[in-house]
């Protein structure tokens, strides 16, 4: 199984300007970024299901990628914001009944769930960035680094 992980584009700042962080939208160049990823999704994997997190610029983000897969369903996750549990999300992921996951989140959490994944240091994400995984099941250490994607703008 294969549980790909891809952290947001740029977003924009302040947060204030749109309310509350939740609904800060990607930048032109975050557009750009979440372009370039879905091409790299699109090349490497075929995916069961989305999952997202509500927050907006993780969905504007998505939303390049499901242009390559308009059939695949979205999952909406409230365990992978910013600030959440990296081992509450695994636990929810490893519930999933699918076999190819794309997950859609942000930084902290995403390098969180890699550390859980893979029991290595804390490794932080450029924006945009997607890696793949590959595990029988979803749970700690059990899983291996097999591709990864930094967009080159």
């Amino acid at each position: 199984m294969y549980l790909t992980l891809v952290r947001h584009g740029e977003a924009s700042l302040p947060a204030q300007k749109y309310g509350t962080d939740e609904k800060r939208p990607l930048t032109s160049q975050g557009h750009q970024q979440a372009e370039q990823t879905a091409h790299f999704i699109a090349e490497n994997l075929t995916p069961d299901v989305f999952i997202v997190s509500p927050l907006l610029r993780a969905q504007e983000t998505l939303v390049h990628i499901q242009r390559f897969f308009p059939d695949v369903p979205t999952l909406v996750c409230n365990k992978i914001k910013p600030d959440d549990e990296a081992d509450v999300a695994v636990e929810w992921l490893s519930q999933l009944p699918y076999e190819n996951i794309v997950v859609v989140c942000h930084m902290n959490v995403v390098a969180h769930i890699e550390h859980e994944l893979t029991l290595s240091g804390f490794n932080g994400f450029s924006l945009a960035e997607a890696r793949i995984y590959q595990q029988n099941v979803i749970a700690n250490g059990l899983s291996t680094l097999q591709k990864t994607f930094i967009p080159k703008i």
